[in-house]
């Protein structure tokens, strides 16, 4: 059983203890959300909103018109002012936090699941979130969130700024709204016109999958549904104000979704967000989308049933659902193993090879807005950049891939490689010798024996690490 301390977290570290239950230490970690384990500096949303802010204007509507005919000056002054706002920096920042979690916190159980919802409610890689929002968003709307409801979490995501800048809410006016009859519309050719684009990820990606036969028109009334709900707009701070609801762009009169009306106004929202939730298909798409994370490309009805019924019985409460779809995967451990994703991967190799890893509270505490970060503090992002995927840089909407087959190719196998070899580099001293590596070994996989047997094939520390950490046992989970 000691593939599931992988499967559903990130290992047992060179100096935990092997719990003896394995499925009670993963469902005890499930009731509460602690307090983060990183002591280092830790910004605010609204602080790096600030940041982002002051970005957007200074760039927008100060460089690009005072350097338009010097693209050499323009490039020098835009770098000083990211610089100035800590557009380098901020990134890994969040990722030294989010893997610190992976690696020291007594909950990693509830930090996999913590990743698995910040991908489901994925933030694709667009204009500037993530440099300053997207990893905030997963700290500060999807973790709180995890012993809560999901109709809380879905309201809490769709009403983010993070959500609304990314799917362009803020766009989405009411053809019969008051600001469509507002004379600067008419004058500057701007209509008042409905944006689909949140609407559609509401339905598509984060309740009930296509699975449950909508139509365009149901788009299109849930975006009348969700017109008004935008960022305050100002001179100074462009769109990166506060999240309100306001009615002036809110199409009025009664709307159609799923063969259910829903009244005009602010309240709508959270109405058609609770019948969405709680509808068959929702219930299903969850149930299939955290088989697919922790057991298998396919799941089949039996391994989803009890997640459904969790959700059923527990009226949506996250925990109860989340322990449902751990005591599963602790049923099919032996069965089935997945394919670990590049991060998963990587915080794993960390963690068991007790890396230096991420950079330390000092390392990061030390930056000050208006100086280049050193090649340390950037390393996180730079890293998972370099292995294939960067958790606040998602392709798509629908976020990174759950399934094995997207992440086994000859380039990306070559990467885990390479980093498995340079990862020697952020070894403990004390932690090169090979009863180091007979250690976590034995921790970690049911066949120990045939496992050094392969390691020891090779005498350089260096070597046994890069085997290990790339061995199939090691890749899948």
């Amino acid at each position: 059983m000691k593939n599931f301390y992988r499967k559903v977290a990130f290992g047992i570290g060179p100096n935990d203890e092997v719990p003896s239950d394995p499925l009670n230490w993963a469902l005890n970690q499930l009731n509460e959300v602690p307090e983060l384990s990183w002591r280092g500096k830790i910004y605010s949303e609204k602080e790096l909103r600030k940041h982002y802010g002051k970005y957007v204007y200074e760039d927008r509507k100060k460089l690009r018109k005072k350097y338009k005919d010097h693209k050499s000056f323009y490039k020098i002054e835009k770098d000083k002012l990211r610089h100035l706002t800590g557009q380098k920096f901020w990134e890994s920042l969040e990722i030294s936090i989010r893997h610190n979690e992976g690696i020291n916190s007594q909950a990693p159980v509830l930090t996999k699941l913590w990743m698995f919802w910040g991908n489901f409610f994925a933030i694709s890689d667009k204009d500037y979130l993530a440099n300053y929002s997207t990893g905030p968003y997963q700290r500060e709307v999807i973790r709180p969130n995890l012993n809560q409801t999901f109709e809380k979490m879905v309201y809490d995501v769709t009403t983010s700024w993070a959500m609304i800048h990314h799917l362009d809410n803020s766009e989405s006016a009411g053809p019969k709204s008051i600001t469509a009859r507002e004379e600067w519309r008419r004058r500057k050719k701007r209509p008042a016109t409905i944006n689909e684009n949140h609407a559609r990820e509401l339905l598509e990606l984060h309740t009930i999958s296509p699975k449950a036969g909508y139509t365009q028109e149901d788009v299109i009334q849930l975006a009348y549904i969700m017109t008004g709900w935008q960022q305050r707009w100002s001179k100074t701070k462009l769109e990166t104000g506060n999240i309100w609801y306001n009615n002036e762009y809110h199409q009025p009169g009664k709307k159609i979704v799923l063969g259910k009306t829903y009244k005009s106004g602010r309240k709508g929202l959270a109405t058609v967000i609770k019948d969405l939730v709680n509808h068959p298909n929702c219930r299903d798409f969850v149930a299939e989308r955290l088989c697919k994370f922790f057991i298998t490309d396919e799941p089949t009805q039996e391994m989803k049933q009890p997640i459904i019924d969790a959700f059923v019985k527990s009226d949506g409460f996250l925990p109860e659902i989340h322990k449902a779809a751990i005591k599963v995967a602790f049923d099919y451990n032996e069965k089935y193993k997945k394919f670990q994703t590049p991060e998963n991967w990587f915080i794993q190799v960390a963690k068991l090879g007790d890396l230096e890893w991420p950079p330390s509270i000092e390392t990061m505490n030390s930056y000050e807005l208006g100086n280049k970060p050193t090649k340390k503090q950037r390393l996180p992002e730079r890293l998972l950049r370099n292995i294939g995927q960067h958790p606040y840089r998602a392709k798509q909407p629908n976020g990174w891939s759950d399934h094995s087959d997207d992440w086994i190719s000859p380039e990306l196998l070559i990467r885990r490689l390479v980093y498995a070899k340079v990862s020697h580099s952020l070894s403990k001293m004390k932690n090169n010798n090979k009863d180091y590596y007979q250690n976590i070994v034995s921790k970690n996989f049911d066949n120990p024996n045939k496992i050094m047997k392969y390691l020891n094939q090779k005498n350089r520390i260096v070597e046994k690490q890069t085997l290990l950490f790339n061995h199939p046992e090691f890749l899948r989970a």
